[in-house]
């Protein structure tokens, strides 16, 4: 028989975008939810076990629209000592470190095998529930080229990670099918350079229209939930959305055309605002972390971003959260909230673009995203208001429960038990 459990006298803030309800319940039977709603009309059925949540607000288990699990910001001679092997187990803890972050939900935007979504799902170590985009399509000489000045590649190439290098519309549908056949969830291209990549500008458009218009048939064909374009420069951006891309990654040097292009075609923001802040903090922290090259590029990006993001909220862009964890630091995502806030959204907005808008761009609305009657019970209890205090929420310290599919994965103060 199924247990059923009642969460009871916390403030619930249920991703809908209303008012909280203070002195909450929340009805889970098994890993669904049965019911939610203020006390005074949600009765706890007779038998169910009853757990006082008082002191604490519950959310919707967040969701982070663009991670890299597998990746860390590392000194180079490093990162490119490591045995492939290596990296793959260091995806274990960085997964559980996202999930109990309250990222109960995440796609991975490239540089992790499908296998790693199995892994989580057939319960080998906790994380939270992945979509892949597996490899990150790549010009020659684009943001996903890795190759140095030198001609060094130090790319990783597997039969889980293949390569996804495309110069013509015909290698842009091969290399999108393969990476199909690898197990993504989504393709990942660039229409952009780079910050972090070696020998192009930020804001220099790559892929011909014609070939992002493949690569959106492709994915569009195979039934995947889309296609997510890396974005950085106005031109790049507006070639993606003109080709049909689901979401535009960082889009930090956007022009008004675009975002008024992206308000006509309901293409998504993610600004990975997390990404600029977390990449100064670390060069700050360990210069040797970052190479020379990518810093002035850093901050001719971040400096655009600081007006195009109040703009493009202020006329209407969709914007869904994501943080690029990996270049920042694992387990923070939730900082990304109290960013959001910062450059012009309400802390009400900053918590729908991780719950309600995050699960509509990821095709999870049907199981996601908001605590009502059907859905699937990934919640979360933070210590505090976060509408009051936003900034808080980024402390992974602050997340007392995690709630993943019914099933309870952190539970700092012992309230919930098994």
């Amino acid at each position: 028989m199924t247990e059923v459990t009642a969460l009871v006298g916390a403030r619930l803030i249920d991703g809908r975008g209303g008012a909280p309800v203070e002195n909450a319940v929340v009805i889970l039977e098994g890993e669904r939810i049965r019911a939610a709603g203020p006390a005074s009309t949600t009765a706890v059925p007779a038998g169910a076990r009853r757990i006082d949540l008082g002191g604490l607000t519950l959310l919707p288990g967040l969701i982070d629209c663009h991670v890299h699990l597998l990746t860390e910001s590392r000194p180079i001679q490093v990162e490119h000592a490591e045995r492939l092997a290596e990296r793959l187990y260091r995806g274990i803890p960085f997964a559980t470190a996202t999930l109990n972050a309250g990222i109960t939900t995440a796609r991975d935007a490239g540089m992790t095998p499908a296998g790693m979504r199995t892994a989580i799902d057939d319960g080998l170590f906790p994380g939270p529930r992945l979509r892949v985009s597996v490899s990150i399509l790549s010009q020659t000489g684009g943001h996903a080229d890795w190759t140095m000045a030198s001609g060094l590649d130090p790319s990783w190439i597997t039969s889980d990670m293949p390569s996804a290098i495309a110069d013509s519309p015909d290698e842009m549908r091969k290399v999108v099918r393969t990476i199909i056949r690898a197990g993504a969830d989504w393709i990942k291209l660039c229409s952009t350079g780079g910050v972090m990549s070696p020998l192009d500008p930020p804001d220099t458009p790559q892929f011909s229209p014609e070939e992002l218009a493949v690569a959106v048939e492709e994915a569009s064909a195979a039934r995947l939930g889309g296609v997510m374009a890396h974005a950085i420069g106005a031109q790049g951006i507006k070639n993606a959305v003109l080709a049909g891309v689901r979401s535009i990654e960082h889009g930090y040097m956007i022009d008004e055309e675009g975002m008024d292009l992206m308000v006509k075609r309901g293409t998504w923001l993610v600004p990975t605002l997390h990404a600029l802040r977390s990449v100064r903090e670390r060069a700050d922290a360990d210069p040797g972390s970052m190479p020379a090259w990518a810093l002035p590029k850093l901050e001719t990006v971040a400096r655009a971003q600081r007006e195009t993001l109040p703009e493009a909220i202020r006329r209407g862009v969709k914007v869904a959260l994501g943080t690029d964890c990996g270049v920042g630091y694992h387990g923070t995502n939730a900082r990304e909230i109290g960013l959001l806030v910062e450059a012009g959204m309400s802390p009400m907005a900053a918590i729908e673009a991780g719950t309600r808008v995050a699960a509509q761009l990821l095709r999870m609305s049907d199981d996601l995203g908001t605590i009502e009657a059907g859905k699937l019970a990934d919640l979360i209890a933070v210590d505090h208001d976060p509408l009051a205090d936003p900034d808080r929420i980024g402390n992974p310290a602050t997340v007392r429960i995690v709630i993943k599919a019914g099933a309870v994965s952190k539970d700092t103060d012992g309230r919930v038990g098994h």
